[in-house]
């Protein structure tokens, strides 16, 4: 479904107004040399599962239409389960605990640049438009906006960016970060999806509450999908297709259990989609291990700007220009429970995964671990069908709120991570391997595990600045 964009409300015109002139002043000291736009569309809470590009059940005919044209990673990854940290990460190029960002609801250290603090030097534009949730304004500094009903991202915003890239000559980076299909699932055409008919992943119990979410669920993903099929088809109207890199992703798992604020792969793997007519092959796939602290890297070479050493992120763009096959041999990602609404006091949570295998380390295992899903009617009607002695709604409900020090999963032949094979004798040699890499890229990142956890409240901006002056227009405020 594609929505009409709302109307600029005056504050926003004027940020507008002196967004442009800021584009012109950039345009006449930019190089000449002709340097590739930037749009960036990020989901919010999506499984990449679910998606119709990716085999799931919601349609994505304009996301298939993307991937077409371009080309489709299997195995791309974020460093952390929850939106402020992945943000962070993701504009930064940085890891969470580098940059300083790793609870929700948090906030870059000061000397931490972000992919506008790099480019708008040589001429770019740079417009964030939709859901923020990034700290501090320093950091990133971005021209804003946002729909005035919902805060999703503004194409109307995005025609005037187009307008001027194209009066100016000035290249542009535009991120369109919309807020579905994060809850409350209330977009698009849920008919469409009829609970009875949809097929359940195994983590999952089947129950009257978790179809009926479900079916909201894909609905909205399937809206995404319609704001994404509107961004990119104003490039081929205002004849800004060629020239321009789109890369799509679908952020962390969606906020039924075993996704969202953990460590699994349904959890911190992402959909990935990046077209660039011309420089990358359409229709093509591939495998390689990527991250999304590789993207600042990868837009600035692709501008032909150097990468600071600083960045833990490495350019994919020898992948999209066919030049190389493999990437990286190792991901890696954290949950920082403390801090996030409805979560315990801590439970801090760090994985690393290889080609096949991914090893997680739960710090406070004699915890019980809960969240916004565990609070949810979804959840309920899975306890009360294990207090009724349905044993599959029993082993998914006591599995997923008390975890074992260390978990090993064959990702080929356990996608879901059901089955913890870290005891098992002939993947002792994975298991201490995998244990080594994580420790050792910790200590690279200054974290020193649970004492790092404990010093998560002082990377958040007081609640009373949340909700104020440190966020730009368009943050949705307080979320888990």
């Amino acid at each position: 479904m594609i929505y009409r964009p709302a109307s600029l409300q005056p504050r926003r015109l004027l940020a507008f107004l002196g967004f442009a002139s800021l584009c012109l002043a950039w345009s006449i000291q930019a190089a000449p040399a002709v340097r590739p736009n930037v749009l960036l569309i990020l989901a919010d809470d999506c499984t990449y599962r679910d998606l119709g590009v990716y085999g799931g059940q919601a349609k994505t005919p304009h996301l298939n239409q993307l991937a077409s044209e371009g080309m489709k990673f299997t195995r791309c990854f974020q460093a952390a389960p929850m939106c402020s940290p992945t943000r962070h990460s993701l504009y930064t190029g940085l890891y969470p605990v580098k940059s300083g960002a790793y609870p929700n609801h948090t906030m870059a250290y000061e000397w931490v640049k972000s992919i506008a603090s790099y480019l708008q030097p040589v001429g770019y534009c740079t417009h964030l438009s939709g859901k923020t949730h990034i700290n501090p304004l320093s950091v990133f500094p971005f021209e804003y906006s946002g729909r005035s009903d919902d805060g999703n991202p503004d194409s109307a915003v995005f025609e005037r960016v187009l307008q001027q890239s194209a009066s100016a000559r000035t290249p542009f980076l535009f991120i369109a970060a919309s807020h579905e299909p994060h809850g409350p699932w209330n977009k698009g055409d849920s008919s469409a999806y009829p609970p009875e008919s949809l097929q359940l992943p195994p983590i999952w119990v089947d129950t009257p509450e978790t179809r009926e979410a479900y079916s909201r669920y894909l609905a909205e993903v399937t809206y995404f999908d319609g704001q994404v099929g509107e961004f990119v088809g104003l490039l081929s109207k205002y004849n800004q297709r060629d020239n321009t890199l789109v890369i799509v992703l679908s952020e962390q798992g969606n906020s039924f259990p075993f996704a969202k604020w953990t460590c699994y792969e349904a959890g911190i793997q992402s959909g990935c989609i990046v077209r660039w007519p011309g420089r990358v092959k359409p229709a093509s796939v591939s495998d390689a291990l990527i991250e999304y602290v590789d993207v600042v890297p990868t837009f600035l070479e692709a501008a032909g700007l150097p990468r600071p050493e600083v960045l833990d992120g490495r350019s994919f763009l020898p992948i999209l220009a066919g030049r190389a096959t493999t990437h990286k041999t190792h991901v890696f990602s954290l949950q920082t429970s403390r801090g996030t609404v409805n979560a315990p006091e801590y439970y801090g949570i760090r994985s690393v995964r290889n080609e096949r295998y991914l090893y997680i380390r739960n710090f406070t295992p004699e915890i019980t671990y809960y969240n916004g899903a565990t609070k949810g009617g979804v959840f309920r009607s899975w306890q009360d069908r294990a207090s009724a002695g349905d044993q599959h709604a029993g082993r998914l409900v006591s599995d997923y709120q008390h975890r074992p020090p260390e978990e090993l999963y064959d990702c080929e032949t356990d996608p879901w991570n059901r089955t913890n094979l870290i005891a098992v004798p002939r993947l002792a040699g994975v298991r201490d391997e995998l244990r080594a890499r994580l420790e050792a890229w910790m200590t690279q990142q200054g974290d020193e595990g649970q004492a790092t956890e404990m010093k998560a409240l002082e990377r958040m901006p007081k609640r009373i600045q949340y909700k104020g002056a440190l966020v730009p227009s368009g943050s949705e405020g307080v979320e888990n």
